[in-house]
């Protein structure tokens, strides 16, 4: 089996291509921590293609926190003659790890999002 499931935060901004047939390809870097105290952060080279790939183009930017689930593929290729080894996390999946607070909403201090009083109680899925 070959499953991968990470949380970290893009490294820098997502780079973006189309190919021959005109599907989107992401691709960006992700930043891991480790489990354990003074450990060193993990830079992992991540690839989105198709749907995924779009989503990542409209909503990703750097800083953010994300949830990534997928596969680790060989990278390998020739350079000037010497063979280059390299591993890409291939996403199956991205989930949002915090809410972004420039929605017009306030945090409380349990992290929290408040409910603007625009709202009445027939539109909230609960209550």
């Amino acid at each position: 089996m070959n499953k991968w499931i990470a949380t970290g935060r893009i490294c820098k901004e997502p780079e973006i291509r189309y190919g021959k047939d005109n599907k989107a390809i992401a691709r960006y870097c992700l930043a891991v921590d480790r489990n354990y105290k003074d450990a060193p952060t993990d830079f992992l080279n991540v690839v989105s293609f198709d749907k995924t790939a779009e989503f990542v183009e409209k909503y990703l930017h750097k800083g953010v926190k994300i949830l990534v689930e997928g596969t680790i593929r060989n990278n390998n290729y020739e350079k000037d003659g010497k063979k280059v080894y390299a591993n890409q996390i291939i996403v199956e999946r991205i989930e949002f790890c915090e809410s972004k607070n420039a929605n017009n909403t306030q945090t409380d201090n349990d992290g929290f999002n408040q409910v603007s009083e625009e709202y009445s109680d027939e539109m909230l899925p609960f209550v």
